[in-house]
């Protein structure tokens, strides 16, 4: 059982699992003064995930560090995705554009044996996350703007992009969680007027590195769908809609 006095002082900091999170501290605590910063940082409502060093994700501990995107447990779905399309596929490929920690690539390795995987971000210090994360599985992650750093040699020939690119609207950013709004890096929600800024370049670039009955994978807000199904046609691409109402997420695929 965790500290009482610990669970209080979480619990009226607005924690609402209390006890929970004071586990993970007191894990992730090496002695008393460790431990007490780790609180206090809590406390002042820096998001859990960094203050110990690892968010959850499919199952996974997923290293992440302050200044990098946080990944949400329903972007999940698009791994799962990713990985029915692969299933059967002999050593396939893979791209993680907006990788962030690299968490989906990750999942995806995990998920579908043999992957070769090449993950981007234009943030280094997310792509330094990525390396840690991606180094058990033998993923690259590398810097750079979606797909420029990419190997041209593998143009026509990816089974699969995923996409987890900002996408909420300019104007909504500010509405977002605080722990979200002050924490995470504005670039890494802010998608544009539309919210779909990001996600019209990479469909676009996508289309190129696809091979044929290749897949481009990336979440959408519900409001965003014809928007966005109809960047993906433009692209060059065969749209369709895929819904968890578990998760409460929608996926849209794009078929090469």
């Amino acid at each position: 059982m965790p500290d009482p006095l610990l669970v209080a002082r979480l619990r009226a900091a607005g924690c609402v699992f209390a006890e929970d999170e004071a586990e993970l501290l007191e894990d992730a605590a090496s002695d008393p003064v460790q431990r007490e910063v780790l609180v206090r940082r809590r406390e002042a409502g820096e998001p859990l995930e960094y203050v110990v060093g690892w968010a959850a994700f499919d199952g996974l501990r997923v290293a992440v560090a302050p200044g990098v995107f946080i990944p949400r447990q329903r972007t999940a779905y698009l791994v799962e995705l990713a990985a029915a399309h692969l299933a059967g596929t002999s050593g396939p490929l893979a791209l993680d554009l907006c990788c962030g920690s690299g968490a989906l690539g990750l999942a995806l390795a995990r998920r579908s044996p043999g992957l070769r995987l090449h993950a981007v971000d234009i943030d280094p210090v997310a792509v330094a996350c990525a390396q840690v994360n991606l180094a058990g599985v033998g993923g690259q992650a590398v810097v750079g703007d979606l797909t420029s750093p990419l190997p041209r040699g593998l143009t026509g020939s990816v089974d699969v992009v995923l996409a987890n690119v900002p996408y909420v609207p300019t104007r909504a950013v500010d509405l977002m969680p605080a722990d979200s709004r002050e924490h995470e890096p504005r670039f890494t929600v802010d998608g544009g007027a539309d919210g779909l800024d990001l996600l019209r370049r990479v469909a676009i670039e996508a289309r190129d590195w696809l091979r044929p009955d290749g897949l481009l994978l990336a979440e959408v807000a519900d409001d965003q769908l014809d928007a966005a199904t109809a960047a993906f046609a433009a692209a060059g691409l065969a749209p369709t809609t895929h819904h968890d109402p578990e998760r409460e997420t929608t996926a849209l695929a794009g078929r090469r």
